[in-house]
């Protein structure tokens, strides 16, 4: 058994040190931090280290649920990253189907350089740019509002308009660079499929329907498995960036309250906790959401 492992190592010693540096990456960067995690259980103080700190166990947890502040914090949280799923998730593939039917060269390029640039973009920027188009005086937006005879807004302090803002900024900025998988996996397809569909009498939009959209139905839901994975981990930099004292009711959210705590409160244990459950709560969701594509469509992670 021994000698049939070694002659699989030696066959395929290229394949094996080619994979190593993502797995000494994992291993520094994310599975040797998870040692750390165990503050969430402790009161840690900083002169005694992890080991000799006192174990408390749930009681950070309990402190979290227990608090004014819990259902605020998970109606946000889950709020923006439902309205991100249902609004941002979508846009990327409608772009992808579109880009793909366009058959000038030219204007294809043009179109996928002018949607993938809002990506390189940073979120400083991003940020400063919604300050300036959305601003109640002299922002682009109010004029335009006001031109057409409306009161002007004010987006970035209304807690009303805070989620709206945050998502659609996102998809702006994120739909060419999403859209990319789903103009690789369509360019699979068979153009004989799309030529006997033709024969047939079939309309672009039907091909699309019935012949694109298969296609990539499979990327779809392995990247709605990921998305769903991961709505509970709204960023922390671009909410930061847009938070204020006034639409602090709307923006308040899971990473905001473990930055406040952590870093500006030094409730270093309270706040791993708090995070450790986020955590946990978008790991139950990605096997829960798995569990079911994998019934449905028989499409899954694992």
């Amino acid at each position: 058994m021994k000698n049939l492992l070694k002659r699989k190592v030696r066959r395929n010693l290229d394949l094996y040190l080619l994979i190593l540096p993502v797995l000494v990456y994992f291993i520094i960067f994310e599975y040797y931090p998870m040692y750390g995690v165990q503050i969430a259980f402790k009161d840690f103080i900083a002169t005694k280290g992890i080991g000799g700190s006192p174990w408390v166990g749930w009681k950070h947890f309990v402190r979290f649920y227990e608090s004014y502040y819990f259902w605020r914090l998970i109606k946000n949280t889950l709020g923006i990253g439902l309205y991100e799923l249902v609004v941002g998730f979508p846009v990327p593939i409608l772009l992808a189907l579109m880009i793909n039917e366009v058959r000038s060269r030219l204007f294809k390029r043009v179109v996928q350089t002018v949607t993938y640039a809002p990506h390189f973009l940073s979120t400083v920027v991003i940020v400063g740019m919604l300050f300036l188009f959305l601003s109640p005086q002299s922002g682009l937006v109010n004029q335009l509002l006001q031109w057409f005879g409306f009161e002007p807004i004010k987006f970035m302090t209304s807690p009303g308009w805070f989620k709206s803002v945050y998502v659609i900024s996102g998809v702006w900025q994120q739909m060419g660079w999403s859209s990319i998988i789903y103009l690789a996996a369509l360019s699979g397809v068979d153009p004989q499929l799309h030529d006997a569909a033709k024969v047939d009498g079939a309309g672009r939009l039907r091909r699309v329907w019935s012949i694109n959209l298969p296609v990539i139905a499979p990327t779809i839901i392995i990247l709605l498995i990921l998305n769903v994975g991961r709505i509970l981990s709204v960023g922390f930099e671009k909410v930061f960036l847009m938070q204020n004292s006034l639409n602090a009711e709307a923006s308040a959210v899971i990473a905001t309250h473990v930055y406040q705590a952590g870093i500006i409160g030094a409730q270093y244990s309270y706040s791993a906790a708090v995070g450790l459950f986020n955590a946990v709560i978008n790991f139950l969701m990605l096997i829960v959401v798995n569990s079911i594509a994998r019934k449905v469509n028989d499409t899954s992670l694992w």
